[in-house]
């Protein structure tokens, strides 16, 4: 098992009673972040809203957190994120907000606390763009968008 690395987060002010980021089973990936609303917030069918969490964070240098929609809320509610996955640099410092949007049919209330998102830390690999004139050839050439099958 690889060793862990060192996530430094901080309480925002007022989000005492906000978990931080938490996995929820022992081999779980990610990381469930809670919604710091102040009070019961609606999200209207199409409505778009960026929601607190309540916490900033570092993030070492050579990683990323990656933030990713709930299945459950996605797949029984239609909420999900409008960026998905959306990206941590390690050198933000601001507070960690989930831009969700609403895309069922019904009005969703967004409670406080509530696990809205899931986070994973991952690394990011150090690369090196080079200009060229021309790519090695492949069978799918510039094919793409659907034509790999259905």
């Amino acid at each position: 098992m690889p060793r862990p690395i060192t996530v430094k987060i901080r309480r925002e002010p007022g989000a005492d009673d906000l978990p931080l980021p938490t996995r929820m089973t022992e081999h779980a990936a990610g990381f469930d972040l809670a919604a710091g609303v102040s009070g019961n917030t609606v999200l209207k069918p199409g409505e778009i809203r960026l929601i607190p969490c309540g916490f900033s964070m570092a993030i070492p240098h050579g990683y990323e957190a990656q933030v990713r929609p709930r299945s459950g809320l996605a797949s029984k509610f239609g909420i999900t994120m409008i960026n998905a996955p959306g990206t941590i640099d390690s050198d933000y410092r601001g507070q960690v907000h989930v831009p969700l949007i609403n895309l069922g049919l019904k009005k969703f209330t967004i409670e406080r606390a509530m696990r809205i998102a899931q986070m994973l830390i991952l690394p990011v690999p150090a690369v090196k763009i080079v200009e060229v004139k021309s790519l090695d050839e492949t069978k799918r050439g510039h094919r793409g968008f659907g034509h790999t099958g259905h």
